[in-house]
């Protein structure tokens, strides 16, 4: 891949924003697994940084028509690992809130209760029996 690199004047300025982007994406996957809450929140940040400046300088020299295949099947490779972090704390997430639901439900919404039928509070009004 290096060889790559070196054979275009480009090369090694977009080969060190795209190292930056592998590492910081392997930190999160760790932190991701260790399930570290501050580090996860240090690694995302500093991910994010990190994939700014690549973009930019993908994006500059994607514009002069410069930039290396091996490069770019590597900036790919990275879209697809930050893809499946981001599904994995998608998924995480919505795991979470459903085990609140059932820890926590949530107030009554006046409209529908869980059997179907309309929830009614007590607002004075209510049905009478004769």
């Amino acid at each position: 891949m290096t060889a790559t690199a070196s054979s275009t004047p480009l090369g090694p300025e977009l080969e060190q924003p795209l190292l930056a982007v592998e590492a910081a994406l392997n930190q999160l996957g760790d932190a991701l697994a260790r399930r570290d809450a501050a580090a996860i929140e240090q690694h995302a940040a500093e991910l994010h940084q990190h994939l700014a400046r690549a973009v930019q300088s993908f994006g500059e020299a994607a514009r002069t028509g410069s930039v290396p295949a091996a490069l770019r099947n590597r900036l790919v490779r990275a879209g697809g690992l930050l893809a499946a972090q981001r599904e994995t704390l998608a998924r995480g997430n919505a795991s979470l809130d459903r085990a609140l639901d059932v820890l926590i439900p949530s107030e009554p919404t006046g409209l529908y209760g869980a059997g179907g039928k309309a929830e009614r509070r007590g607002l004075g009004g209510g049905s009478f029996t004769a």
